[in-house]
């Protein structure tokens, strides 16, 4: 697909990540995990991946320590101070949230500029990650196996609300041997899961825009659901727009509040897609580094849904792949890493400037959040950062890998540890 960048016109790009643990394919029939479980073992083409990214399923565990939501009402002020001399000059763009669960006894949090709103860009595909489980558990309270099975075996075909992603993401080919690459297509079937994980570890608009409609379906017929290919279109083709509109804010919005998030510093307006928006209309998405580190830690509590839901989410986001931005910093390469980022700029005519990915002159914001354990497996660090930033006309990819190292050697330094 062609990509053309405009001048004047907001873009957003996420770069491939890929996330859960190369062991879960079984459990959730994401076949593409097959294909990277066998690039390590050299038996077809694909990245190696480095020591933190190698952890098995029953390794990925919730840990929030002695955390409290109360501390991110109670920042210190000494580590606050410190996370400000990191930031430098540019400190005025950024909004950045740190918890520290290194010490169980004695967790810390810190922030600069919390508060602040910006739109999320892709880190709010948590947010539509949120929604479904939520969606699950309203129809399975007590049924986490049948949670399971609409995951693995509800057979979604992307249709018409992919339009238009320029995001590839991976099949794996059994009869071939090998991984491919490509943006979704109308007609292409895969599980609900595996519409997760595209949605969440490639950053696919068009998987998330298809995560968006089966929350939807989800919330319409219940128990009934998956429902007939005629029964959905009628549904989306049928269904007065204002409806349809306030069934989708139910969907992305009420989720939030329900988990004790603040829908004013937290939401996802709408769909990913262009097609998506037009068919059902939406409102605006909006976040702050504190909230969303509010939903990490309810995430390690146990406390975002349920445990069982924490626990598929933070197996989502588990990197098992190329890190970039913010988890490309080579000081995380033997940590576990479970991150998401976004990302949106744009460009005005500026003489002797030239306009770059990620160096917009307009607007420049990226989003990072991540849970680091150090190293993996037996972490002696532990901690949770969420970072938004507008700082015009750097590379925001590299600001953020290069402030991670930073952070990384901060918590070292309070902590004694040197590897």
């Amino acid at each position: 697909m062609r990509h053309v960048l405009l001048l004047l016109m907001l873009c957003g790009y996420s770069a491939t990540v890929w996330a859960y643990p190369l062991d879960g394919a079984d459990m959730t029939g994401i076949s593409r995990l097959e294909g990277y479980r066998l690039a390590q073992q050299g038996r077809v083409a694909g990245n190696r991946l480095s020591p933190g990214a190698q952890l098995a399923t029953a390794q990925v565990v919730l840990n929030a320590g002695g955390a409290s939501e109360a501390l991110l009402s109670m920042p210190d002020p000494y580590l606050g101070r410190k996370l400000v001399d990191l930031l430098g000059a540019d400190a005025r763009g950024y909004g950045i949230s740190l918890l520290d669960l290194s010490d169980p006894a004695h967790p810390r949090y810190a922030e600069y500029q919390g508060g602040q709103l910006r739109n999320p860009g892709s880190v709010g595909k948590l947010v539509v990650a949120l929604a479904l489980f939520q969606a699950l558990a309203d129809l399975y309270p007590d049924d986490t196996a049948a949670r399971e099975r609409v995951l693995r075996s509800t057979m979604v075909v992307a249709d018409a609300l992919i339009r238009s992603d320029h995001h590839k993401v991976p099949f794996w080919l059994p009869e071939q041997m090998r991984l491919q690459k490509r943006r979704l297509a109308e007609g292409d079937e895969a599980n609900l899961w595996s519409y997760l994980d595209w949605m969440l570890s490639a950053s696919s608009n068009a998987a998330a825009s298809m995560v968006i409609e089966q929350v939807m379906l989800l919330r319409r017929f219940g128990r009934s659901y998956p429902v007939s290919r005629s029964l959905q279109q009628a549904y989306f083709s049928q269904t007065p727009k204002k409806e349809l509109s306030r069934d989708l804010l139910a969907a992305l919005q009420q989720p939030v509040a329900d988990n004790g998030l603040d829908p004013g510093q937290l939401r996802q307006g709408g769909f990913f897609s262009h097609e998506g928006k037009r068919r059902v209309p939406g409102t605006g998405s909006i976040c702050s580094a504190r909230e969303l580190m509010h939903y990490m830690l309810l995430l390690e509590q146990g406390r975002l849904v349920d445990r069982w839901s924490s626990l598929q989410l933070k197996r989502l986001l588990y990197m098992t792949e190329r890190r970039i931005r913010y988890a490309a910093a080579p000081a995380l390469a033997d940590a576990a890493v479970y991150f998401k980022s976004g990302s949106f700029y744009k460009c005005r005519d500026e003489a002797g400037f030239v306009c770059k990915k990620y160096q917009g002159n307009a607007l420049n914001l990226m989003n990072s959040v991540a849970i680091i354990e150090y190293p993996a497996g037996a972490p002696r660090l532990h901690y949770l950062v969420a970072i938004t930033s507008n700082v015009l006309k750097k590379n925001s990819a590299i600001d953020h890998r290069e402030l991670a190292t930073r952070i990384h050697g901060l918590l070292q330094s309070l902590h004694g540890v040197t590897r």
